[in-house]
């Protein structure tokens, strides 16, 4: 016999017979109307958990995974307000329940049904998932998330005290607002969710404002392997910087006080905490799960003994709030209701073709204040002795630099984030002098973790913030790539459309570094990028273009509400000369702040018809270069910079190589994933032209003489594109 039907027949009976479990009397501030509310959200999630096992049996839903057991949540919900957002694990489907309480309007058995139907009428996700999240009730959605939510309720509680300071246009939280984040007991040991936590002290203890609201759901078990008992406690109870509080999570009363202690002590003091809160798991893992597999059956007999809401009855018939008949009333109820109208929503359409499913992919484009950019008196305080400079032709980092320095003038939402992006000024002094012209709360000096800081970014974007994070070598994005992948790329798609987090990602990175560095400091592989659907991935080669892509990466994160990311080439940063030492020819001069590169528009140089080699950074440098020796040669060419790594900018590149003979892709990421791989694609599917690829070795990248060994060059470009030359046009 099915779990979940024995302890719906074990309630029904006992509640019946008043055998219910002992427990400590109620007591707190709890009012019996809202005692009796939070019971009724229970049964409802109870109600809900039991017809999605239904459903799936019947080829009708498609989720189990369950809340109940878990039905404490709905005290958590009471005790906090509604403004504050709630980041939640996936057994919270009671506290979406009681939080829809206290929101005019709601109809939350309806709105959940149609999620485990996977209908398009499912008011979050459009039919994408059975997730949790609302946009009225302040609840952005999350998928089975293993604590990756974490990092990015960080960002969003530090967000709150710094829009006190730097309202900004699309402010969604109000400044008495907290945050709340949940995850069970086995979550908590993630790599993730430690770095979350740290993050939180170590921001806490330097006194900057951090209200948010850890809740550890501890039911003693993640799928099947057990947490040690005492674990949670012992690990959190006398972390410096985060006050610990614990309930029993099976006790309404009990948990409503201690959540309302947690909170008050959030909202009050702006600084984190830790409700630790005693929870079983019915039922099993999801609905395929047998937990009697992996725990005796005495155990599983003894967590059902123990049911919540029998807890819940016999709270309230002591505290007078409601009688043991009308608790199960209430129960079969809802139970009756959630079947009802689970037989309407089967009946609701659901998404069917591939233009439906990946329509919330790009999220919708928004209204943001026209802005002329920054005035001249504030340019001139801004950059003092550097607007002289600027009549000279530079190199790329210094152009960088003025570039943000324009933006963050224009755009007091931007904010900037990373490891030593302030007082040193990034590693290679990209960001110099932006701390002493913003100030340290929109130029952010990080601790040592890259979850954290896209984390800290992706949750200062809820709170209307255009957030810059740095990730200071390409290598160390890897640590923390998920952020990107399963959370500020997936948010759109998840909410349709009604969540974003609009950002730009600065990562520098890419190979050629002279002897230094390695493998860490010298990564040429992008491919995890633009494996990520929806995210825009940009590479500029020279000082000019870099200044205006930046430009245009920043008005497609601030009015489009895309996820970019900004790859600057490291060794072209300080690149001056071309093609002889003295020549000058890499440096370029800075574009009037109102020039930019439009999103999906490639470079063109030269109008050679032999030949058009296809490359992006470095590679643009080198083809250079070789174009240069070719032209000698009797070989007329053009080099197209294609900027834009991920969408390709495929009509702009056929239309960039009209007229030519032959394609050469000169590519410095490997060549097993690399960029070449989808340009060879396209020259193939779309033209009938001859073309070939100069691709990196699928290598790491040595320190020493060999750095640049495994990676083409321009003696390497310039013999592939003679060999391509002997090919028949």
């Amino acid at each position: 016999m099915d779990r979940s039907a024995i302890v719906h027949d074990n309630f029904l009976r006992r509640v019946a017979e008043g055998d219910l479990p002992e427990g400590r009397a109620p007591e707190g501030p709890l009012p019996a109307s809202e005692a009796v509310s939070i019971y009724r959200s229970g049964c409802l999630c109870r109600a809900l958990d039991r017809q999605s096992r239904a459903m799936q049996a019947a080829g009708q839903g498609y989720y189990t995974i369950g809340s109940s057991g878990h039905e404490g949540m709905a005290a958590v919900a009471s005790a906090l307000q509604p403004t504050d957002m709630a980041f939640l694990h996936y057994r919270d489907a009671a506290f979406q329940i009681q939080r829809s309480t206290q929101v005019p309007g709601q109809s939350i058995t309806w709105d959940m049904l149609l999620s485990f139907a996977c209908s398009t009428d499912d008011p979050i996700s459009g039919g994408r998932h059975k997730v949790l999240g609302s946009k009225a009730l302040n609840i952005p959605p999350q998928t089975s998330t293993i604590a990756s939510h974490l990092p990015k309720a960080v960002g969003a509680a530090y967000s709150i005290g710094l829009a006190r300071r730097h309202k900004p246009e699309h402010r969604a939280l109000p400044s008495d607002a907290i945050i709340m984040c949940s995850f069970g007991d086995a979550s908590a040991n993630h790599s993730t969710a430690q770095g979350a936590f740290n993050t939180a002290q170590w921001t806490a203890y330097q006194g900057i404002p951090m209200p948010l609201l850890f809740v550890c759901e501890d039911n003693g078990i993640g799928i099947s392997t057990k947490t040690p008992q005492g674990w949670i406690a012992a690990t959190f109870a006398s972390r410096p910087g985060m006050k610990y509080f614990a309930c029993d999570g099976l006790d309404m009363f009990e948990t409503y006080r201690v959540a309302q202690q947690a909170a008050d002590y959030v909202r009050k003091r702006r600084r984190p905490a830790f409700l630790h809160m005693r929870t079983i798991r019915l039922y099993g893992h999801a609905g395929a799960d047998v937990p009697t597999t992996y725990m005796k059956k005495h155990e599983v007999e003894a967590e059902e003994a123990n049911d919540p809401l029998l807890h819940s009855v016999r709270l309230l018939a002591e505290s007078g709030a409601l009688e043991r008949s009308e608790a199960l009333d209430i129960y079969t109820e809802t139970n009756a209701r959630v079947e009802r109208v689970a037989e309407q929503v089967i009946e609701r359409p659901r998404l069917k073709t591939a233009g439906d499913v990946m329509a919330s992919l790009i999220p919708p484009p928004r209204i943001c204040q026209p802005t002329n950019g920054p005035s001249p008196e504030a340019r001139a305080a801004a950059f003092g002795n550097d607007l002289k400079a600027m009549d000279e032709p530079q190199i790329m980092s210094r152009l960088i630099n003025w570039a943000l320095t324009d933006l963050m003038l224009e755009h007091g939402e931007i904010a900037m984030m990373g490891e030593d992006v302030g007082r040193k000024g990034g590693v290679y002094g990209v960001s110099q002098k932006l701390i002493g012209r913003f100030g340290p709360s929109r130029v952010i000096d990080t601790l040592l973790d890259e979850q954290s800081i896209l984390g800290l970014g992706i949750g200062m974007a809820h709170n209307g913030f255009l957030p810059m994070p740095e990730i200071q070598f390409l290598a160390y994005l890897h640590n923390a790539e998920d952020q990107l992948r399963g959370e500020a790329a997936t948010l759109p798609f998840f909410s349709n459309g009604q969540y974003t987090n609009p950002m730009v990602v600065r990562i520098a990175g890419l190979g050629y570094q002279k002897g230094f560095g390695g493998h860490f400091h010298n990564d040429n592989s992008v491919a995890v990028m633009r494996d990520i659907p929806g995210l825009i991935l940009a590479c500029p080669s020279n000082g000019a273009e870099a200044a205006m892509v930046l430009r245009e990466c920043v008005r497609l994160a601030r009015e489009e509400q895309r996820v970019v990311v900004f790859l600057e080439p490291i060794a072209l940063y300080s690149m001056r000369d071309l093609h002889q030492t003295g020549d000058g020819g890499w440096l370029t001069r800075y574009p009037d702040p109102s020039r930019r590169i439009a999103f999906g528009e490639v470079g063109v140089h030269g109008d050679g018809e032999d030949i058009a080699i296809l490359t992006f950074g470095n590679g643009t440098y080198l083809s250079h270069q070789a174009q240069k020796r070719l032209e000698t040669d009797g070989t007329r060419s053009r080099v197209i910079d294609l900027r834009w790594l991920s969408p390709l900018p495929e009509t702009a590149i056929l239309k960039a190589i009209e007229g030519c003979q032959r394609v050469l892709v000169v590519d410095e990421t490997r060549r097993t994933g690399g960029v070449a791989e989808a340009l060879m694609t396209l020259l193939t599917e779309r033209t009938v032209l001859p073309h070939t690829r100069l691709s990196a070795e699928d290598s790491f990248i040595a320190t020493g003489p060999a750095y640049a060994a495994t990676m083409p060059s321009a003696d390497s470009i310039f013999e592939a594109a003679l060999s391509l030359m002997k090919v028949p046009a």
